[in-house]
């Protein structure tokens, strides 16, 4: 995808380098911090795999939302922390390739969502692209690379450690631009949920309801800001080059609950689902890019 020019005013907060804590800070969990010091031993093995019951108590607790299945690095794999980080947006998004490219896709999503939201005569605010290494901070507790990007609705902020693309391609086997673009896209799809009020919607939910509802919710949440991506590709197709499309699908079947799954315990759990199968990920991110419409965008109308 042809994306080169970030906004250099858009909102980036660099904390490479800075070491980071362990454990929630800033309006995040206070003592219930606790929880996220767990969590990357869970979310290594891919996420909310057979931890529902986790996953929810922390989305109740920080409201992190979108680990894209938890795709973070390995349990007990070596961290390697950057010394590079940047001070203002033009230096941070040149630390590195993937640096800029998160940039470039953050900044073409702030504007795409700004221009829809304008058209509509709603009040848009837009969020900020967060760059750490290994571990960090976020208004929902502690950012750490095992639970893979996230988005943060107290700071409204998209949390990402790059390291995360070299799995997605490695491990995952999702290449290209594209797959990389539609982790920053799902990720702000989720801030567009936050300003629509969709998040407080599904965490009334959550605390109201069984596990199994909850969890359903969730996989709603998880698919409408999938198919909100394919909103984001849609309303730049211009910009798309042949092969970025298919890249997309590649990293919404990799990621699907079952598929990650089926790889982790040879099984599949569908009461488990907190994101959704990959049939129903692709699905979703297809609706969005041929429908360029966020109002197709609605996962709690249309039967699962």
């Amino acid at each position: 995808m042809r994306l080169d020019d970030f906004d250099p005013n858009i909102n980036v907060e660099d904390q490479r380098g800075r070491g980071g804590g362990m454990f929630g800070g800033g309006g995040g969990l206070g003592g219930g911090g606790m929880l996220f010091a767990f969590l990357p031993m869970v979310f290594s093995r891919f996420g909310c795999l057979g931890v529902g019951v986790l996953l929810v108590v922390a989305l109740f607790f920080s409201g992190g939302l979108g680990m894209l299945g938890g795709l973070g690095t390995q349990q007990g794999a070596p961290t390697q922390v950057s010394q590079q980080s940047g001070t203002d947006a033009q230096s941070s998004c040149a630390v590195n390739a993937e640096s800029k490219a998160s940039c470039n896709a953050f900044s073409s999503a702030q504007t795409t969502w700004a221009r829809i939201f304008q058209a509509s005569n709603a009040r848009f605010q837009a969020p900020k692209l967060v760059f750490y290494s290994g571990q960090g901070q976020s208004g929902c507790g502690a950012a750490q690379s095992a639970m893979g990007p996230f988005y943060c609705p107290t700071d409204q902020g998209i949390y990402l450690d790059t390291d995360f693309f070299q799995e997605l391609s490695q491990r995952f086997h999702a290449q290209g631009d594209f797959a990389q673009d539609y982790v920053i896209a799902h990720e702000f799809g989720h801030h567009i949920q936050n300003l629509l009020g969709t998040s407080d919607q599904v965490a009334r939910i959550q605390r109201q309801s069984s596990e199994r509802e909850g969890n359903a919710a969730s996989v709603r949440l998880e698919l409408q800001a999938d198919c909100y991506a394919g909103v984001w590709a849609a309303a730049n197709k211009d910009r798309l080059e042949a092969g970025d499309v298919e890249e997309g699908m590649t990293a919404a079947n990799a990621i699907g609950d079952d598929t990650l799954q089926r790889e982790a315990q040879g099984r599949v759990v569908p009461d488990s689902f907190t994101h959704g199968s990959s049939a129903q990920r692709m699905q979703w991110l297809k609706r969005g890019l041929e429908s360029g419409d966020p109002s197709a965008c609605d996962t709690f109308a249309d039967a699962q």
